[in-house]
């Protein structure tokens, strides 16, 4: 446990990028809790949509783990703007109140290798040091559970404060939640499209995902209810579009991309990953053989004026991880390190995108 004064003298250190000014003497932080189980911040912002407020959340936990030690807990760091007198304000519960960045991984048509790619980036983030967990949103088709070893992993869920927390597994040091942990893999998974979208909801909400620096969610191919259900409850970060080289992959990626840029979504799109870009012999492994085509995601970004974050060759070692649950990115190898190098670039561009655009805002159903 540890006093008031501590931590504010911790977070003192830390100054607003654009204010100049420490957040402690701006009056940021209104609320601090400390017990046994924990550190909870509610940070007060003059605005709710001040585009620092990520980076900021980030720098908190970062700072008190230095200065306090790296067994301190932060449990919580809640962000709740200053009422302005004379303005009303409606107050919202927050979702997901302790993640700083959500990053969506979608492709436009299924094959493309998109989970392998959502899987590899959690644990190549985690890898860096950054706290990370990985949501399957791929309610119909989740393969996360195999990818993880864990299809008879079954999470527990415990009442807190009147309200079910499911407990996400933890592994290759990533929070994971999936459909598939609820449902026996022989099984088919039959929803109409509301079943589907309400159980994304639980995982959301419901999901015990604590402080996390990004969370990765691994979304269905093309288009659909999900897509939807996930821009109405949080505000993504930013999407990254896994393709092929292949054309027709090209053409369904360019829907995807539109869809994230359509103005009812309007998710920035943080670039584009070409998977399979080429094969690579485990006898040969400087031998590169184009065997779906060669740059075609690389002229696709060109095209869409996107950045291409990174092309990941398609090498036998991915396969077998991928279906022995030992993801390739959870070793030193070319493909692993072509992961972490991805990572690199999804770090660099989530930085970018936070300080020059303002905070995506959650999608407003209105009847």
């Amino acid at each position: 446990m540890f006093s008031k004064d501590k931590i504010l003298k911790a977070l003192s250190a830390i100054k607003h990028p654009e204010k100049g000014k420490d957040i402690v003497s701006l009056g940021m932080i209104s609320e601090i809790y400390s017990d046994e189980s924990g550190i909870s911040i509610t940070i007060a912002p003059e605005k709710s949509n001040d585009p620092f407020i990520s980076s900021i959340r980030s720098t908190i936990v970062k700072t008190l783990k230095e200065a306090l030690g790296s067994d301190a807990v932060i449990k919580e760091i809640k962000v709740q703007p200053k009422v302005i007198v004379g303005k009303h304000q409606e107050k919202q519960q927050e979702v997901l109140p302790g993640v700083a960045n959500i990053i969506a991984v979608a492709s436009g048509k299924g094959g493309v290798g998109k989970t392998t790619i959502a899987v590899n980036l959690a644990i190549s983030l985690a890898r860096k040091g950054f706290n990370t967990g990985l949501l399957d949103a791929d309610i119909f088709g989740p393969s996360v559970p195999k990818m993880f070893d864990a299809e008879t992993y079954r999470p527990e869920v415990r009442n807190e404060n009147n309200v079910d927390r499911i407990i996400p597994l933890f592994k290759y040091g990533v929070k994971v939640l999936s459909t598939g942990f609820f449902v026996d893999p022989a099984d088919a998974v039959i929803w109409r499209g509301p079943m589907a979208s309400n159980f994304l909801k639980q995982l959301i909400i419901n999901g015990e995902w604590g402080i996390l620096d990004y969370l990765i969610v691994d979304l269905p191919p093309g288009t659909s209810d999900i897509h939807l259900t996930l821009v109405q409850e949080v505000p993504v970060t930013g999407a990254i579009v896994v393709t092929t080289p292949q054309d027709i992959a090209l053409a369904d990626a360019v829907k995807g991309i539109a869809m994230f840029r359509s103005d009812k979504i309007d998710v920035p799109v943080l670039g584009l990953v070409e998977n399979m870009s080429w094969f690579t012999p485990a006898e040969l492994p400087l031998n590169k053989y184009y065997i779906f085509g060669k740059d075609g995601g690389k002229k696709l970004a060109e095209k869409m004026n996107v950045p291409l974050l990174g092309q990941i060759p398609l090498v036998q070692s991915i396969c077998e991880g991928s279906d022995n649950g030992q993801p390739v990115a959870f070793g030193d190898s070319v493909t692993g390190n072509a992961f972490m190098e991805l990572a690199g670039e999804i770090i660099v561009k989530t930085e970018t995108r936070n300080k020059n655009q303002r905070p995506t805002v959650k999608l407003q159903v209105t009847k």
